[in-house]
């Protein structure tokens, strides 16, 4: 089992990206054998993509509401995912490029939430359009390599991604301007500051420094990560598409945009530079760290048209 971990893990695309750095946790082969048939009982070849995405995120969810330090901290309670993807609409009629990203994914919510709505809703998409949305039109970035594995198993037990197409990049978000531009970008970053690091001088003597991001298309310095992912998605946005600018909503901490300093900087700049056109406040207790306040702002990239509803 272990020397098959190992050779799952070079495989290339998708599969190669769910079985990178994989351990085997048995230490038994009578616990492995036991699970092995309880697997078999069922005709998993036969059932179709939905169930099976179900019964993932079945215990995915089960896992994100036991234990403090579960996954929780990457799983967005769904009916919030579906709420925010049906008030975006993801439409890729018209346009043969169209894309989306979630450059925080977690567990891949986000991501396979839109599939199921722009398919649901779009029964006329030609098997060209289909492969694209299978193959390139999402893109998750994910910093944490065990969640980025979750992730890509959720892809694929929900029919997205292939041999040759990866849809999670493992890495830090944040670190650089990516390049590419996205018709949608749905998120919920990590609430909380950046990390500090601990910096030890010639004389022995440390002191802790805490890491902000400085990016030339950052508006502001800052260790705090919702600002920073706000930033973030801007850039990521497109100027103009088929269907108009590139759209966003984005889940942050109650009142995160009316701090002082950096968060005064951005909300001026994001209301004078985008269309920040909605804000929809969420109910108190809705995700597993309970009394967490938060809301979802939308935005499109380009300029305020009238006052936020």
């Amino acid at each position: 089992y272990t020397d098959m971990l190992r050779e799952l893990a070079k495989e290339e695309g998708l599969l190669g990206e769910i079985f990178t750095q994989a351990q085997n946790r048995f230490n038994n082969p009578v616990s492995l054998k036991k699970l092995l048939n309880l697997i078999e009982e069922d005709e998993w070849t036969s059932m179709d993509v939905d169930v099976k995405g179900a019964a993932f995120e079945g215990l995915l969810e089960k896992a994100a509401s036991e234990g403090k330090k579960g996954a929780g901290q990457y799983f967005t309670p769904r009916p919030l995912i579906q709420s925010m993807v049906r008030l975006m609409k993801p439409d890729p009629r018209g346009n043969k490029n169209f894309t989306i990203s979630d450059p925080a994914c977690g567990t891949g919510g986000f991501l396979f939430t839109a599939h199921n709505y722009i398919t649901v809703h779009n029964k006329s998409l030609t098997r060209e359009q289909l492969k694209h949305l299978k193959e390139k039109a999402f893109t998750g970035y994910e910093l944490v390599q065990g969640t980025a594995r979750v992730c890509a198993m959720n892809m694929m037990l929900h029919g997205i991604g292939s041999e040759k197409s990866v849809p999670v990049v493992v890495g830090d978000a944040l670190a650089a301007d990516p390049g590419e531009r996205f018709e949608v970008v749905l998120a919920n970053p990590p609430f909380g500051k950046k990390s500090s690091t601990v910096i030890v001088g010639e004389d022995g003597r440390t002191s802790t420094e805490k890491d902000t991001i400085e990016r030339d298309d950052f508006w502001a310095t800052t260790s705090n990560k919702q600002l920073n992912f706000v930033q973030h998605i801007k850039t990521l946005l497109k100027v103009h598409g088929p269907h108009g600018p590139g759209r966003s909503a984005v889940v942050v901490p109650d009142n995160v945009l009316f701090e002082g300093g950096a968060g005064e900087t951005i909300r001026r700049k994001l209301l004078h530079e985008c269309d920040v056109h909605t804000l929809l406040r969420l109910p108190t207790g809705l995700f597993y760290a309970q009394g967490v306040k938060a809301n979802v702002i939308f935005f499109d990239k380009k300029p305020a048209s009238e006052t936020p509803w």
